[in-house]
């Protein structure tokens, strides 16, 4: 949704005890790091840590010198009114406020003092009176997992999603400082993998003087970047995996570079110089004799070798039995207007299966070997890329089961049927509908059924692939809005194939 808070290429400067319970210490980590955010362009939170120690702590262990967290906590500890002022702070130098409560109270706390973002800490991951507590207060969450299994991250997932909190995970290793052999930033992929809708971050807390994690991190799919950071002074002295404000500028410029390297998204066009580069490497196609023109070119009357001429025919656009556009000479380069001929339908329909498998590929969808494949092209398979769809059959008996998968920017036209019903579920892609006049556009995991009669129609813009859950189908149950195609034979508007396809049209 459009008013969620977007967590994607946030930094967050987590603070922690670093202000050493001393206000003007604080206001100075916060200015500092707040600088950087600005130089450096970054969507950045400072985040605190708060406790109620009057009751976090208990009464007969207020001493205690066993845990060396609680001399540290009470060490550090900050009045409401100097941490209200740190607060106020990171909002006039126009940072994310952000902060880690560890009990109830904290929580009503932070709500009074509207920040922005709750962070839970990995210790904090399991703890179920705390989480509910934090789950209703309607604010953006994001959750450290460190020390926690699959099995309890499932929980933590099911226990926000079902709750409707906005959060976000964090892969973290609760070893301070990590070292490298500990790190385990597989995690982030196996997290990106498991919960496809959920930010994954990396919480760190490596030596500062590492640059590789962020690198890997980012690789791997992170989005979220958290790192203690602090200002060292004569009085004040940081711990091993905290980072001076240098360290961190550092640290950005590494997640900088690897973004830059990383490059886009999805597969871009190929680069002018990279193209240049490799065709003065090919080989062009080339006759061995004279050609006359309207001959059938054989492949015995041609041969590949380098320098590729301006405008000559590749060897890896040569298909067999070309036709002639004019005479050629003995070692003359064929032109490439050759490869602008329209594809034959076997190209069409081979091109197509090598992109369906990569959709079906990308989308984690296994089709097993029981089925079959039908293209379908209403208006000729030469107009399939605009009109039709691929068609796997998986069962037809009572019931049915069908994946449909269109190619960017493929519709399929407006038709009913008289005797199924069916219900379309999106599994990977965004389907766009129309039924009976009115548009809905479909995501992963949405279903529309298309009761018996009823008018529709369906198209992609970036493909999609979905299923069709239907009563039994029949052959003769679709009828289109345009009348000629009721009137071309099944075959002329159907191409089936077995086993992909394969040799079938060799």
């Amino acid at each position: 949704m459009n008013n969620k808070f977007n967590f994607n290429d946030l930094f967050i400067f987590e603070m922690a005890n670093n202000h050493q319970g001393n206000l003007e210490h604080g206001i100075k980590i916060i200015s500092e790091f707040s600088d950087i955010a600005k130089t450096q362009n970054i969507n950045a939170a400072i985040k605190l840590q708060l406790r109620d120690l009057s009751t976090f702590i208990h009464p007969e262990y207020k001493n205690d010198n066993i845990n060396k967290h609680i001399k540290r906590f009470l060490s550090t500890k900050l009045t409401l009114l100097e941490f209200e002022t740190l607060l106020k702070e990171i909002k006039k130098n126009k940072m994310i406020t952000m902060c880690t409560p560890f009990d109830e109270d904290s929580v009503d706390r932070l709500i009074d003092l509207d920040v922005e973002i709750l962070k839970i800490g990995s210790c904090s991951a399991n703890d179920w009176p705390l989480l509910e507590k934090i789950a209703e207060t309607g604010k953006p969450v994001i959750c450290s997992t460190g020390g926690l299994n699959l099995k309890q991250i499932d929980n933590v997932v099911s226990f926000f999603q079902n709750r409707g909190v906005h959060f976000a995970l964090m892969h973290c290793v609760s070893i301070y400082p990590t070292p490298l052999e500990k790190l385990e930033l597989n995690q982030i992929a196996v997290m990106r993998d498991r919960y496809p809708n959920v930010t994954i971050g990396f919480s760190t807390h490596e030596e500062p003087e590492n640059l590789t994690a962020i690198t890997i991190a980012y690789a791997k799919g992170a989005r979220i970047f958290e790192r203690h950071v602090g200002i060292e002074t004569e009085k004040f002295k940081l711990n091993n995996y905290s980072s001076t404000t240098q360290q961190i500028v550092q640290w950005l410029q590494a997640y900088k570079n690897t973004v830059l390297a990383c490059g886009a998204q999805s597969r871009p066009p190929v680069d002018h110089n990279e193209e240049a580069a490799l065709e003065s490497l090919m080989r062009g196609v080339f006759a061995i004799d004279s050609i006359k023109k309207g001959s059938i070119i054989a492949r015995s009357k041609v041969f590949f070798a380098m320098p590729l001429q301006p405008g000559q025919l590749k060897s890896g656009d040569w298909k067999q039995d070309f036709v002639s556009d004019r005479d050629y000479e003995k070692n003359e380069p064929i032109s490439d207007e050759l490869a602008n001929r329209p594809p034959a339908p076997k190209e069409i329909i081979y091109q197509t299966i090598h992109e369906i498998k990569g959709m079906l590929n990308a989308a984690r969808v296994v089709v097993g070997n029981d089925f079959s494949i039908e293209f379908s092209h209403q208006y000729g398979l030469e107009n399939f890329r605009a009109i039709g769809a691929v068609i796997i059959d998986v069962i037809n008996r009572a019931y049915c089961k069908k994946l449909i998968i269109q190619l960017p920017n493929q519709q399929h036209p407006y038709h009913y049927h008289k005797k199924k019903e069916e219900t379309f579920q999106v599994l990977w892609g965004i389907l766009e509908t129309e039924i009976g006049g009115n548009k809905k556009t479909l995501y992963p995991g949405d279903t529309l059924i298309v009761q018996q009669g009823v008018w529709h129609k369906f198209w992609t813009n970036s493909g999609v692939i979905f299923e069709e859950v239907s009563t039994t189908h029949f052959n003769d149950d679709s009828f289109y809005e345009d009348k000629s195609i009721n009137k071309l034979s099944r075959e002329r508007r159907k191409t089936k194939l077995t086993n992909w396809g394969v040799h079938q049209f060799d």
